[in-house]
């Protein structure tokens, strides 16, 4: 049985001569308990190259202390991390696969197996308020780690040293700090290195990428800053001269690493059945998609086109259970807001019934897709061409260049679908239009890998972009929503219920529709124009 608990922690080094403070009194703590002694042993499992490491994801067994077992650490929001626990069983050398199931799209086909072993020798203190509640622990560890060798023949790494570890129980973000104030007046240092098996394993992290560079000034607060503003744009400029810009290969590639990334931490997040996942997963599977069509001329199509098929169909895989999703749940705020006399029969129960059924089918579809050797093949294509890309000639030419010349042909795309639209009638402008929205999304996608370079005019082409997607997003949901309305109707109608509502519901999303795409004609020059502006700037 897995269960689940958000860690809130603060490490500092400390040497041979620290001594713990008297914390009593320190923002509620009126007592602390006596020391305790724990002796624990972990073995930490990874792949050779360290990909759950790098996602800042650790997987260990650990025996000794309160929470012996199998632990999983996951990233969660401002520092915290959310920790998975399942008991030890008989299992030691390979982690179970219930114990590496969410962390299955990091590893791809590769297997965790054992990569440093952590012994902690452990004074624990428990801080106590005057109902003898543990607001926080504090532990003050002798640590030695040792990283397994990589290799017959390869020597172990053997690191020791000596932290302190204050984790939050029933305290708060207010406890943290004092107790943080007071141990650094004492001599405690904040650790420089996030987690214990981080620094064991330092050494055979991959160096820290370089700095990106430093996003365009926003108008507004280049006009505040005034005659300062121009002075710091002034040596931005020299600066600009003085360093050779990046070439396409270097921009394009750090955008095809950072989409990875966030597929990845989509991955984790539908694993881990976090809200948004399934549609984070699927935004950047198109991304990565955008990216590369609109920059063949730079990583060679013979190699990127087949991992477009392949994100195509993950993209597909998911694209039912969200889509309908979303449309169930429009529809049932949609029958909230109606007239009480003209909701006819159970028809929010029969939504809410409906979105149950739905959303358990379309859950097995997510895990069947997302543990298919097919998907994680293709997770591990696209670590492999990260590590080697596929890059032509033109990869090694100045970025502005390339960028702006993909600007041009996906606006040049864009244009020819807007044409179609402009011509079509009836259901053939449904489609049309969902044509134009797919080109609109690459030309955001493309520009925002060029905004690195053309700052301002390209985040105002992104910004648009936006605008014209969620139009023409919110015009493509009624065609899902309607559809649903009639499904619904007809199985409300089989069961003899009254499903003119459910037409109610059909004809309002038809008028959704219309005011929709009646806006996306309005900004449409716009678009062009800021497209145009991108296009022309190498």
């Amino acid at each position: 049985m897995t269960t689940e608990h958000v860690e809130v922690e603060r490490k500092f080094e400390a040497d041979e001569t620290f001594s713990l403070p008297d914390l009593t009194g320190v923002e509620g703590v009126a007592a602390v308990g006596d020391p305790e002694q724990q002796t624990l042993e972990a073995i930490y499992y990874d792949t050779p190259d360290l990909r759950l490491l790098r996602s800042k994801v650790t997987l260990r067994r650990r025996t000794g202390g309160a929470d012996a077992g199998w632990h999983v650490k996951l990233p969660g929001v401002d520092g915290a991390r959310r920790e998975l626990h399942q008991p030890l069983g008989r299992a030691a050398r390979t982690a179970p696969r219930t114990v590496v199931a969410p962390v299955l799209g990091l590893l791809g086909t590769a297997a965790a197996e054992p990569v440093a072993t952590v012994a902690t020798r452990r004074v624990a203190h428990r801080l106590l308020d005057e109902a003898g509640r543990v607001l926080a622990e504090v532990a003050d560890d002798a640590v030695v780690g040792t990283a397994l060798a990589t290799g017959p023949g390869e020597p172990a790494t053997v690191t020791s040293w000596r932290e302190v570890e204050v984790e939050l129980v029933d305290g708060d973000a207010t406890l943290l700090e004092a107790v943080t104030e007071r141990l650094t007046a004492v001599g405690a240092r904040p650790s420089a290195v996030p987690s214990k098996l981080g620094r064991v394993l330092e050494g055979r992290l991959p160096a820290a990428a370089e700095a990106a560079p430093e996003p365009a000034q926003e108008p507004a607060a280049a006009a505040e800053g005034g005659e300062q503003s121009k002075k710091g744009k002034a040596k931005k400029k020299k600066a600009k001269a003085e360093v050779p810009g990046r070439t396409a290969g270097e921009v394009v590639l750090g955008a095809v690493a950072g989409q990875l990334q966030a597929l990845r931490e989509a991955d984790l997040a539908v694993r881990s059945e976090q809200p948004e996942g399934v549609h984070d997963l699927r935004v950047a599977c198109r991304r990565l998609r955008s990216i590369f069509a609109a920059f063949r001329p730079v990583l060679a199509r013979e190699h990127t086109d087949p991992l477009r098929d392949e994100l195509r169909w993950v993209g597909a895989q998911l694209s039912g259970a969200r889509d309908t999703e979303v449309a169930l749940a429009h529809l049932r705020e949609l029958v909230a807001a109606q007239p009480p006399e003209l909701v006819l029969g159970p028809v929010a129960a029969r939504l809410q019934q409906t979105e149950v059924e739905d959303h358990e089918a379309g859950a097995r579809r997510v895990t069947r897709t997302l543990t298919d050797r097919r998907y994680l093949r293709l997770l591990d294509a696209l670590d492999g061409l990260v590590a080697d890309p596929p890059a032509t000639d033109l990869a090694a030419a100045p970025a502005p260049a390339q960028l702006a010349d993909a600007v041009r042909r996906t606006g040049k795309r864009l244009r020819r679908a807007v044409e179609a639209a402009r011509e079509a009638e009836g259901a053939d402008r449904h489609a049309a239009l969902h044509e134009v929205r797919k080109a609109t999304k690459r030309v955001r996608y493309t520009a925002e890998v060029a905004e690195c370079e053309f700052g301002a005019p390209a985040a105002a082409l992104v910004e648009c972009t936006k605008q014209v997607q969620d139009l023409l997003g919110a015009a493509q949901d009624t065609v899902v929503t309607r559809d649903v309305a009639v499904r619904v109707g007809r199985t409300a109608a089989a069961a003899g219920e009254n499903a003119w509502t459910y037409g109610r519901l059909h004809g309002l999303e038809e008028a959704r529709a219309e005011v929709a795409e009646a806006e996306f004609w309005t900004l449409e020059r716009g678009l062009r124009r800021a497209v145009k502006a991108v296009a022309s700037l190498a």
